[in-house]
Formats: structure tokens, C-alpha cells, sequence
């Protein structure tokens, strides 16, 4: 890799994780294994890599309500997101340019689950807003404050709040854990070392990765069917479609 001071020191140091053959999980929202170099490097050496940015509070909650609306067909005209938080993580993020990075991976996850492309009008001009406060007394507590206008039949307007009081390390702690142990379980197994991109870890990020040519899955609930099916084809148990084909045996 060259010398370039437009590197940022988080992907050297998945450059150096990976070129040693350790998966690599990015909990934070900075580019790290982001170019194709790096998922040529993981396929290598066999070490995993899956994501970025962990999906804990706010964000998870918009993967739970947005594949809600898209089911049934109610229109979005605005969503207004705005965080107080008083830990580390806050006090970065009080820094524009890091910011920046959050609020990408944030504002992403509504026009992939929505897909405003396909259905213009229900979904094709959003108002959204995200906002990060950094307030030190809150300290590792967070409250995620969302304020929701939806449509419905005839194009009636109604609204949802959401006010999420939570602790941020108690939520991302077993994201952590299972990465570990899911990680390890893709190195060691191989049908699934030699992918690079674990896709089906897509569940705990905010930024899920994928490979080339597919589509980035946000919606909560398919992302844990691809991760439960995942693990069922590693245990060559029958993969889980609801179908109940069984039952007309």
C-alpha cells in the first residue's frame, strides 16, 4: 500500500489486520475495508471482513418501522432524527468532519429499505434529517428522538414519536461478542473463508457490506433470515421458507 497521507489510519490498520490473516469487523462509520483491494486481501488470506458502522440505537429502529411502512404501503413525507449522547462517542462526533461520515450511514438506510425508485410516489421525496448533540451530563446513556410524518389511504397525514432512552456500550457489547464469534466461525469454515464479505453478518451494521454486483439488504428482518439460513446451510439443515411444504408431503 502507498505512503499517501489521504489514508486514513483506521484502513492501515485493516490493512494490517487482514495482511495477518485476522477477520476484520468495523463498528465505527470511517472507511476502512472499503475498496476493492481490500476485499481481494481478505479473500487471500482468509480473513473475513462484513461491515462497518454498528447498528445500535436509533438506526435499528429505523430498520424495524421502515420495512413496517414499505409492507403496508404507507407513504414517508419526513423523518426528523436527532441523538443526545455524552460519551467519547459524542464528543467526536461533535466534529463536522466526523459527523459526516455518520450521517452518510445513517441517511442511507431509509432509500435502501424504501426504494423511492420503485415507488415514487409514496417514497420519492423524503424530508430527512439527522442530528447529533453532544451532552456530557448524559454520559454513556443516549436518547434517540424521532419524529416520523407518514401517509396513508387518500393520502391522510399522520404521525409516529419515537424516544429511545438506552445505553449505548450495553447495546453495542453483544454486537461485539457475537461478531467474535461469528468471525472466527467464517475463517474456520470453508464455505465461507473464501468469500471475503461475510454478507450475511449485514444484520449488526448500519453499513452492511456485500458482494460486487449485490444489492445491499437494510430491512432488520430479512438481514436476520439471511443470518439464521446461513447458519442453518453450515449445519446442512433445511434452509427456512415458510413455504410448509412439509405439511402437503
Amino acid at each position: 500500500m502507498q505512503n499517501d497521507e489521504n489514508i486514513a489510519p483506521s484502513m492501515i490498520y485493516a490493512y494490517a489486520a487482514l495482511s495477518e490473516g485476522v477477520p476484520f469487523a468495523n463498528g465505527a462509520p470511517n472507511l476502512t475495508t472499503d475498496i476493492p483491494v481490500m476485499s481481494e486481501l481478505s479473500r487471500a488470506n482468509h480473513a473475513p471482513i462484513c461491515g462497518k458502522d454498528f447498528k445500535t440505537g436509533q438506526t435499528l429502529m429505523k430498520t424495524v418501522l421502515a420495512p413496517a411502512f414499505k409492507a403496508r404501503m404507507l407513504g414517508l413525507s419526513g423523518w426528523y432524527s436527532t441523538n443526545i449522547l455524552g460519551n467519547r462517542d459524542g464528543e467526536v462526533l461533535e466534529d463536522p468532519g466526523s459527523f459526516k461520515t455518520k450521517e452518510e450511514s445513517k441517511l442511507g438506510v431509509l432509500d435502501h429499505i424504501l426504494q423511492p425508485q420503485l415507488y415514487p410516489e409514496l417514497y420519492g421525496n423524503i424530508f430527512h434529517k439527522v442530528r447529533i448533540n453532544y451532552y456530557p451530563p448524559r454520559g454513556d446513556n443516549k436518547e434517540g428522538w424521532d419524529n416520523i410524518d407518514i401517509f396513508g389511504w387518500l393520502g391522510y397525514p399522520m404521525q409516529i414519536k419515537v424516544d429511545f432512552l438506552c445505553r449505548d456500550s450495553i447495546l453495542a457489547a453483544p454486537i461485539v461478542l457475537d461478531l467474535v464469534l461469528f468471525m472466527d466461525l467464517a475463517q474456520r469454515s470453508p464455505q465461507l473463508r473464501d468469500l471475503g464479505i461475510q454478507e450475511w453478518l449485514s444484520f449488526y451494521f448500519k453499513s452492511p457490506m456485500t458482494a460486487p454486483k449485490l444489492y445491499p439488504e437494510h430491512d432488520l428482518f430479512i438481514q436476520l433470515m439471511k443470518l439464521k439460513n446461513t447458519l442453518r446451510h453450515l449445519k446442512g439443515e433445511e434452509l427456512i421458507t415458510h413455504l410448509g411444504l412439509e405439511y402437503y408431503d
